[in-house]
């Protein structure tokens, strides 16, 4: 009898259940349909086309924009017993010939390949002679122009459709707003394609902002309080990365630098040991990080503000994919935005930046926020969360509130006064009542909201109107100069049914963060587990570490520290009760169960 792709997620990746979406997708991959995808990081992304393809004839053809990640995913592969490789320009011509002559023999389940190489004339010959199972396009967001890494040579993608019209696609992104998803689907021709968004939600994350004094001593500061933990610092410029990574070595905390000016060569050493628990401390600009499946971040530092929500999204996610605590930390100034703007502002295409621009704006108003952080971040995306998290620095540590019913009702007047077809600060404009040439022009001197709010500054409307924004009773239209319109939610407040309560803003030299930083070590995941349970962590650690080092891979190849744990908490001493563990399938029992559970039963007897 056939296997089931729910048999074939257990003995091949050692799951005994789906995720949310993930089944659906599964199977309406393998009977052909288009599907676009759109999962948080470390939500389950891969398995959607990883296990398809192991059901479907001829190979599936995956696009991913890096040579890192490519060799990643393919050892993850290769350590489950699956038939992978990559396809790129890292690889040396005898390695190049041999993959080749792989995929012409049909060796091989899945193909890794760069959108570059793909689509190259003679590539695309190989292939149109070929039985192809499915293709896959790993962060699709850069397909599209309203994506935060717009590339295009992802664009050329498109023409897939046409060369291939039998074969199902699948695309697939952590991050992509309304307009974004619609790009992608258009731009690569999806055939009535089911759109499943999983959420956005990463509840592990513990988001904070902390407004800047002596950053480098708050950094500091909050790298001595995890001093086992390894993570990620993002600065805007190569040369802060150069300094900062400088810095921190010279006091004695590894640390090494990233950027695009490195040579590559350079830039393989510093991933390869972050990957390999060589390094603890990656500074990098926004060039590192797209390929990183290291799974045991367990913090993402911002010294300095994205340029947009989704980048921060983003690269807060590649902490914590293996579903343990993290901490996602900015430091946030206002001077931060002065740079960014002057960047964004160096481009030449004016379309780009005019979008680039909003987006900057929504990013400002997330670090300035009083409300819940992650019912922005959410709320960003289309996803509301109906009730404050619990996990970020606003919940932990709450501002004072007033009542804001006749202020946020004056607000939101003036909204649909206007028409609904403008911008925060015109409208903050018509509300104090100012005497410019653009109000008199439109007739919005004589609307009846005009200066009904004469009494509050800008700052204090500029206040109001993001926690409406934050809080679901306004939207900002990204894709039209940011205007904004009433929501459903606004009806009740706008007829005096419901009263709202906002957040003062707290006084520049009140501290901002949590009660204390998250625990990450093995006895803190797991409750009720005794003394002894992160000295046995401890020695699982070592030992996957040494068998990586042996194989050269990354040790969450072997096994994720979620792995670890649960044969912590199990402590299997027979291959029977090692199968049970999650994350182990067929091909990882036979290969590493006895030596793990040798080390088990040693370090308990032992014990």
């Amino acid at each position: 009898m056939k296997k089931t792709p729910r048999a074939t997620l257990k003995s091949v990746f050692g799951f005994d259940a789906f995720r949310p979406f993930q089944e659906e997708i599964v199977e309406g991959l393998i009977r052909g349909k288009d599907y676009f995808v759109l999962m948080p990081t470390g939500g389950g992304k891969s398995v959607c086309y990883q296990l398809p393809a192991l059901h479907r004839d001829g190979i599936a053809v995956v696009v991913s924009p890096l040579i890192s990640l490519m060799k990643d995913q393919v050892d993850a592969l290769v350590a489950n017993g699956v038939r992978a490789a990559c396809y790129n320009s890292a690889l040396e011509e005898t390695e190049s010939r041999r993959v080749l002559a792989r995929l012409h023999a049909g060796e091989l389940d899945l193909l890794y390949v760069a959108p570059e190489r793909l689509m190259t004339d003679a590539f695309l010959g190989r292939l149109s002679g070929m039985r192809i199972g499915l293709f896959a396009i790993d962060e699709a967001h850069c397909v599209s122009q309203w994506g935060h890494d717009f590339r295009p040579e992802y664009v050329r993608l498109g023409k897939l459709r046409s060369l291939f019209p039998a074969v199902p696609m699948i695309a697939l992104t952590a991050t992509a707003d309304p307009q974004t998803r619609a790009d992608i689907v258009e731009r690569l021709g999806l055939r009535d394609a089911a759109c499943r968004v999983a959420g956005f939600d990463r509840p592990n994350i513990r988001y904070t902002v902390i407004p800047k004094s002596r950053p480098f001593d708050q950094l500091v500061r909050f790298l001595a309080e995890r001093p086992e933990d390894a993570g990620i610092v993002y600065a805007l410029s190569r040369k802060r990365v150069e300094e900062l990574s400088g810095k921190l070595a010279g006091m004695g905390i590894s640390a090494m630098p990233y950027h695009a000016g490195l040579p590559t060569s350079e830039r393989t050493r510093v991933q390869e040991a972050f990957q390999r628990d060589g390094l603890r401390v990656v500074v990098a600009t926004v060039a590192f990080g797209m390929g990183i499946d290291k799974p045991n971040v367990r913090f993402v530092v911002h010294y300095d503000i994205p340029k947009n929500i989704e980048g921060y999204y983003q690269e807060t996610g590649r902490s914590g994919r293996d579903g343990l605590p993290a901490e996602a930390l900015l430091l946030y100034g206002p001077g931060d935005i002065v740079l960014c703007r002057s960047l964004i502002e160096a481009g030449g295409n004016e379309e780009q930046k005019r979008i680039e621009l909003h987006k900057l704006g929504a990013m400002a108003g997330f670090a300035e926020a009083l409300t819940c952080r992650r019912r922005i971040l959410l709320g960003y995306f289309g996803e509301r969360l109906e009730d404050d998290c619990g996990n970020c620095d606003i919940c932990l540590a709450p501002p004072e509130r007033f009542d804001a019913t006749e202020d946020a009702r004056k607000a939101l007047s003036c909204v649909y006064r206007v028409g609904q077809r403008f911008g925060i600060g015109h409208v903050i404009d018509v509300l104090r009542g100012a005497d410019t040439e653009r109000i008199r022009s439109l007739g919005h001197d004589s609307l009846s909201t005009c200066g009904i709010g004469a009494s509050l500054t800008k700052d204090a409307w500029g206040n109001i109107f993001r926690q409406l924004i934050h809080l679901g009773y306004l939207q900002q239209d990204m894709g039209n100069y940011a205007v904004l319109r009433l929501t459903e939610k606004a009806t009740l407040l706008l007829r005096g049914e419901e009263r709202i309560l906002l957040a003062r803003p707290r006084p520049a030299s009140a501290p901002a963060g949590g009660k204390g930083k998250t625990r990450t070590t093995a006895t803190a995941r797991h409750d009720g587990q005794g003394p002894n349970d992160e000295g046995l962590f401890q020695a699982l650690r070592a030992l996957r570490k040494k068998l990586a080092d042996e194989q050269r891979v990354p040790p969450f190849v072997v096994f994720s520290d979620a792995s670890l744990l649960d044969m912590v908490a199990r402590a299997p001493m027979d291959p029977d009760a090692f199968a049970g563990v999650n994350g182990v399938g067929k091909y990882k029992l036979d290969r590493y169960g006895a030596a793990f559970i040798a080390a088990i039963r040693d370090f308990l007897e032992r014990g």
